[in-house]
């Protein structure tokens, strides 16, 4: 659950930057939103990374049983 806690902090920490850029237009607000989401997208693959490694593990170890 590590993991699901770093993705719900980067998302709550961007929640300002959000309001600012659409209810007040603050356009450097719009530019740490979108540096937000970027590490948001990197953090998901290397989660994806990480769970296909475990099912492949997983699956050596049921094969070789």
């Amino acid at each position: 659950m590590k993991r699901f806690d770093e993705i719900r902090d980067l998302v709550l920490s961007l929640e300002t930057d959000f309001r600012k850029f659409y209810e007040k237009d603050n356009q450097a607000a719009g530019t740490r939103v979108r540096k937000g989401m970027q590490e948001l997208k990197n953090l998901a693959q290397e989660i994806r990374k990480e769970i296909q490694e475990v099912k492949n593990d997983s699956t050596k170890v049921a094969s070789q049983a």
